[in-house]
């Protein structure tokens, strides 16, 4: 295997890493509709807001989210879509079998 194809391979191993928490997989669905901020998530979550935060952090490192401080709040949007296509080819499977 050659350096940039391990370098390929790691970097897409950390990306689906990243979604690989029911709780993150569930906030990439929920980004997928509309922007959110913390607040929401916790309130949709039942989680306390660092655990919330942490969770954020992982998928915005990633590049699948991006966030915007607007005042006080710190608004997340989905910046990779794919991810969507992505959990939906898995649920496909999952009917398949």
């Amino acid at each position: 295997m050659k350096a940039m194809e391990k370098e390929r391979l790691r970097t897409l191993s950390g990306i689906l890493k990243a979604m690989s928490h029911p709780t993150r997989l569930w906030m990439v669905e929920e980004l997928s509709r509309k922007e959110r901020c913390v607040r929401e998530f916790v309130k949709g979550s039942h989680l306390d807001f660092s655990t919330v935060s942490r969770h954020l952090s992982v998928l915005k490192q990633t590049g699948i989210i991006e966030d915007e401080k607007r005042g006080k709040n710190v608004y997340y949007h989905l910046h990779a879509s794919c991810a969507m296509t992505v959990i939906h080819c898995l649920e496909d499977y999952m009917k398949e079998r």
